[in-house]
């Protein structure tokens, strides 16, 4: 969700028109990662008017629900809410809509692939083994579906210590350029793990906010170049 939101305002400040939807039902942490809490407006015909913020479009159902309730939904009701976030929600005039999917290969992937055609995917793994398994599981999901991979990011790569400039490869490093190699997709690049990207998502001022120009801001704005340069092959 990091990259995602921090992806979206990236392609924003080029001046793309981004919509950015929150489909982790169970789990929407839109809302804080944007700093944005209000309600949606429901119109005529019950249309959904997405919030307008950091010239964003944004939907989530953190939007919608109760913030301290949880989301208890079986597997068609999941199915539902996303088409309805797809087919009710007055988007306007976009260049992209990007999806911030959950983890895994569960039912709101599957009924996405399969309600509107997607232009691609953007994979986001960290360094160790056992993540990178996971990834290529949900990738295969992908090339069955037909929804190419536009591309895989690395988060946690690394982390800089602010006090001794050493680098620290806490969960390891280069599992996601290596997997790229050889699955034979483009690696779009490195997040660090670093306490400024964190401490901006939980007050509501993400990198791309706060400190575009930033060495963080930087690698999520190149992020941003290649995919655009991905979709445009």
């Amino acid at each position: 969700s990091t990259v995602a939101v921090n992806l979206a305002l990236a392609l924003a400040r080029d001046g793309t028109r981004v919509g950015l939807l929150d489909a982790d039902i169970y789990g929407p942490s839109l809302p804080v990662l944007i700093g944005v809490r209000e309600a949606p407006e429901i119109r005529e015909g019950d249309r959904i008017q997405p919030l307008a913020a950091h010239g964003l479009a944004l939907m989530s159902m953190g939007f919608l629900a109760d913030q301290e309730a949880p989301v208890i939904w079986r597997g068609p009701l999941l199915a539902q809410a996303v088409q309805q976030f797809l087919q009710q929600v007055d988007w306007g005039e976009l260049d992209l809509l990007i999806l911030d999917m959950p983890p895994g290969t569960g039912d709101v992937p599957l009924t996405l692939s399969q309600a509107v055609t997607l232009s691609g995917a953007v994979v986001v793994t960290t360094p160790q083994s056992v993540a990178l398994e996971d990834v290529e599981r949900g990738m295969a999901m992908f090339d069955k579906v037909d929804v190419d991979i536009l591309g895989l990011v690395e988060n946690m790569s690394y982390y800089l210590c602010p006090h001794c400039d050493k680098r620290h490869e806490v969960f390891g490093h280069g599992g996601g350029r290596l997997t790229a190699e050889r699955l034979d997709i483009d690696f779009l690049g490195e997040i660090p793990l670093d306490e400024t990207i964190r401490e901006g998502g939980d007050r509501g001022a993400p990198t791309m906010l706060a400190e575009p120009e930033s060495s963080r801001g930087q690698a999520f704005d190149a992020i941003a170049r290649g995919v655009v340069v991905a979709l445009e092959d």
